[in-house]
């Protein structure tokens, strides 16, 4: 009996250590760039802090019912759409390159094009969001682009590693496609690990300003979440940023609690003419690393954005919320506060520069 439990022991250990090991968890940071990573004002008890204090679960809550809440609680019947869900394959490659346009690729990817530079931000292009094909699927009707959709990439912008915003399938096919890959500090490590080069990145902290083609800026800028691909969490960097180009000024959120940060980015950054903020796959014991829907409106509001593009939702079942909620509710609040709020299709094109367009109620049919 003892052998066998041992032999079972050394298996699932061997077993655990070969797949945590597989290229799909990226690689944990050293050398040099582990050095930068424990010099940083931002890193301290061996990890990345928040601005506030950030516990993964909210006060009144805990992690065990959660936890089981998700797996095994009952579901609402509409957690999942109940047919595909409206959709347009726009052909990327025929757009020129000359336009300024928004296309929303599903969940919290999208296309960005402006002032003749091309921009994919938290790619997820695979039909999952998880290291594993059977986990997390994509709605039906949400995952119609694939990597071979996209055109060649000035840049490739990452907001922090979690497995549905940083796809290794999908930036591991368009490597040999994209100029600079930006990242958040330690998320340099993955893509060294998947092929690309150390001239191509761009990995920095909040508060750096870099300079891209043809006039435009990028700041990295606070957010409040947490990262971790393998077992360590926060061991690299989460980040939002500020593009700032000669014609507008937009905020790419990434994921985030709402806090005082978005005030502070609004007073030093803003007006933006656009804000792309993460509204879904949210959850009251989780407040303070996803924005509820109200918390996306008072987001708007502090960071003075004239037009808000909400993303994070609609593709995967990563709450327990319905899914169209997300939408539902944002609108809705929004309406009453007067704000400017777009809700395109997955992949129908905004036109930056006519912000009036008016878009479907899609999520209603």
């Amino acid at each position: 009996m003892v052998y066998w439990i041992m032999t079972t022991l050394v298996v699932l250990t061997v077993t655990f250590f070969m797949v945590i090991n597989m290229k799909v968890f990226g690689a944990t940071p050293k050398g040099k760039r582990l050095n930068r990573i424990r010099q940083s004002k931002l890193y301290r008890d061996k990890k990345f802090q928040n601005i506030s204090h950030t516990p993964s679960i909210a006060e009144g809550y805990k992690m065990s019912k959660v936890t089981y809440d998700f797996f095994l609680g009952k579901k609402d019947p509409l957690l999942k759409p109940l047919k595909a869900i409206p959709s347009m394959h726009t052909h990327l490659k025929s757009i020129d390159k000359n336009t300024d346009v928004f296309i929303w690729l599903g969940h919290s990817s999208y296309y960005l094009q402006t002032d003749g530079v091309s921009f994919l931000i938290d790619p997820v292009l695979s039909s999952y969001g998880s290291p594993f094909k059977y986990f997390n699927k994509a709605f039906e009707g949400s995952d119609i682009f694939k990597p071979e959709d996209l055109p060649d990439l000035d840049y490739l912008i990452i907001t922090h590693d979690h497995f549905d915003h940083l796809d290794y399938p999908t930036v591991k096919s368009i490597k040999n496609r994209t100029g600079k890959v930006i990242v958040p500090l330690g998320v340099g490590a993955h893509f060294e690990r998947w092929g690309y080069s150390e001239d191509q990145l761009i990995e920095e902290e909040w508060g750096a300003n870099i300079e891209l083609k043809n006039q435009i800026n990028i700041t990295f800028t606070p957010a409040r979440h947490f990262s971790g691909r393998r077992l360590k969490q926060n061991d690299t960097l989460w980040t939002s940023y500020v593009l700032e180009t000669p014609t507008k000024k937009m905020f790419l959120g990434g994921d985030s609690g709402y806090d005082s940060h978005f005030k502070m980015i609004g007073d030093e950054y803003g007006p933006f003419d656009y804000a792309i903020l993460e509204n879904g796959q949210y959850g009251e014991a989780w407040r303070y690393i996803h924005t509820l829907p109200e918390d996306v409106i008072q987001a708007s509001v502090d960071l003075k954005a004239k037009t808000v593009l909400p993303v994070h939702s609609s593709k995967f079942a990563l709450a327990l919320h319905p899914w169209n909620e997300p939408l539902q509710k944002v609108t809705s609040l929004g309406k009453k506060r007067g704000l400017h709020i777009l809700t395109p299709m997955i992949g129908q094109v905004v036109n930056l520069n006519h912000s009036d367009q008016q878009f479907d109620i899609w999520w209603e049919d």
